[in-house]
């Protein structure tokens, strides 16, 4: 496998609405991400990644995008972009961007012209049919809920839009419209940045006829995942994508590839393929499904990412995260912010974070933000939680079943500021922010946590160092152990005579091994989340210890 400087990076995402407000309006922006660059170089970060910050009308925050090569100015100017990236460059970081290139905003001017009439140059730039018998094409149920077809008076046609009625979808069949996003995309790389996550890229493909769906429950709107997600030929278009522009440029890609599995990684990411270099799969996570808010059982998680770890050895590489700005909080989710919150986050992070990868963290996520509290309706401001709201309430649900399952699964908690101290909004700004600060700031934030050496931020640091210093964390290959115990995960990274052991206790319970299933005695612990090592075959409530074998 080649050697390539995003495999030994270490990445941080933004979402920099919620990220650090520089002007006191209440919201984050480009300036207040500046401020906090020495922050994350300080944490190890090598490779920062941005959710868009185009100029947008912020139906979806910002992922309906109406000016590819503008700012939204809630979040500064291109000036502003520009000493951000310099800056980044000169603390010898990497900056990548969001590229959202499935569907643009309807305020778009591709789109302005799209609707303006049926023979405008650009109608076929995205998909317009004919309603059927008074109602819509076909009956797709959208990702959002509700309808997968908005009608457009003016032409008297329906327009596709997976997402929002305010997102619609390009047309990726359409020549002339792939030529001016890979001119979109060649003048941001122009500029200097190194590379994209390709938002949504699973969708570019759309079942051809358009046909319904098959639909037993008798629904007004049937799910349509299988129509658009992963569809065959949609390989073709990242082969042009990468023809025409991303092979020209040393830069790195991950691809957010809901529907792929670990059976088809290779097809992806196999690097004498030429297309993505990473993949952001969905399998561990369950993104819109509702059991995205449950904790999966380590039996489960050890098949999913094994099945990733073995699929690409020697052959590509993966993209190792737990949580983005479409999930709920991963220690909320997965650990025990109740009684082992401390533990938890720590072992959760040693899980995932020393597997053969890139490891991303989400802003937050390495002082362990937890998911926060809704009261009401008006808690929230996830389009896609309020049209599930509306959905439930149709059902008969009360508002209290319906605050209580969003509550577990709305992208709303990822979104709260950041928090970076005790004083008033968390530090995150002067002025009233725009999303409602976790009340919980006073007690998990970055200032406190710089200040204990046994913080969830300081195991961030170590981790981050112990991968850096030891090449069989980078490029050795993954063994899984204990491949039946019910709550340990543990594996093996194994290169040129060097190992290492890492142990998670996945569970608030104490659990033990036998000595003969995984000898440690002549092994050296370099990392714990416990003061120190009890028991050598037991580890504690969310107990993880990384062990050296030389």
């Amino acid at each position: 496998m080649e050697k390539k400087w995003w495999k030994e990076a270490v990445a941080y995402q933004i979402y920099p609405r919620s990220f650090k407000d520089s002007n006191s309006d209440g919201i984050g922006d480009l300036n207040g991400i500046t401020e906090k660059l020495d922050y994350l170089k300080d944490l190890g970060i090598d490779l920062i990644w941005i959710c868009p910050m185009y100029k947008s009308p912020n139906d979806d925050n910002g992922y309906d995008i109406s000016d590819y090569q503008e700012i939204m100015a809630e979040f500064g100017t291109m000036a502003d972009f520009d000493r951000l990236l310099q800056q980044v460059h000169e603390r010898g970081m990497r900056l990548i961007i969001d590229l959202v290139v499935n569907h643009t905003s309807d305020e778009h001017p591709w789109f302005l012209e799209s609707r303006s009439s049926r023979d405008n140059p650009k109608r076929d730039w995205y998909t317009w049919r004919d309603g059927k018998e008074g109602a819509e094409p076909n009956n797709w149920e959208g990702i959002f809920k509700g309808s997968t077809w908005e009608f457009d008076p003016q032409t008297e046609q329906y327009y596709l839009h997976l997402f929002t009625r305010r997102q619609p979808d390009l047309n990726w069949e359409n020549k002339e419209m792939r030529a001016a996003v890979y001119d979109m995309m060649r003048w941001w790389l122009d500029k200097g940045i190194d590379g994209f996550r390709i938002d949504a890229i699973a969708h570019l493909k759309k079942e051809p006829l358009f046909a319904n769906v098959p639909n037993p429950d008798k629904l007004r709107y049937a799910p349509s995942m299988k129509s658009h997600l992963n569809y065959d030929g949609l390989l073709e278009y990242v082969d042009d994508m990468s023809r025409n522009v991303l092979k020209n440029y040393d830069i790195v890609t991950v691809g957010e590839m809901n529907g792929l599995f670990a059976d088809h990684a290779e097809e992806w990411v196999g690097e004498h393929r030429g297309r993505l270099n990473m993949v952001f799969q969905f399998e561990h996570v369950r993104l819109w499904e509702p059991e995205a808010g449950l904790r999966p059982e380590p039996a489960v998680l050890k098949k999913i990412f094994t099945a990733w770890q073995e699929a690409l050895e020697g052959k590509g590489w993966n993209a190792l995260y737990v949580e983005n700005h479409d999930l709920t909080r991963i220690t909320s989710r997965w650990g025990d912010t109740e009684h082992h919150w401390r533990e938890s986050a720590t072992c959760i992070a040693a899980l995932y974070f020393l597997m053969q990868g890139t490891p991303f963290i989400y802003q937050g996520q390495e002082i362990g933000m937890t998911n926060t509290r809704f009261e009401s309706l008006d808690d929230f401001d996830d389009v896609s939680v309020k049209n599930i709201w509306r959905e439930m309430e149709a059902q008969g649900k009360s508002e209290a079943e319906i605050i209580a399952f969003l509550t577990h699964t709305g992208r709303d908690n990822s979104r709260t500021p950041m928090q970076w101290n005790s004083w008033p909004n968390a530090g995150f700004s002067d002025g009233t922010p725009w999303f409602k600060v976790n009340t919980n700031f006073e007690m998990i934030n970055v200032a406190i946590q710089q200040q204990d050496p046994d913080s969830v931020l300081n195991f961030y640091r170590s981790l981050i160092q112990l991968r850096k210093q030891q090449r069989a964390l980078i490029d050795g290959r993954y063994v899984l152990e204990l491949p039946d115990h019910p709550q340990i995960y543990a594996y093996r990274r194994v290169l040129e005579g060097m190992e290492f052991v890492v142990l998670c206790n996945m569970s608030s319970k104490s659990a033990r091994w036998r000595g003969e299933q995984l000898p440690l005695e002549w092994a050296e612990c370099v990392l714990g989340n416990y003061p120190k090592v009890d028991e050598i075959y037991r580890l504690h409530p969310w107990e993880t210890r990384v062990y050296k074998i030389s």
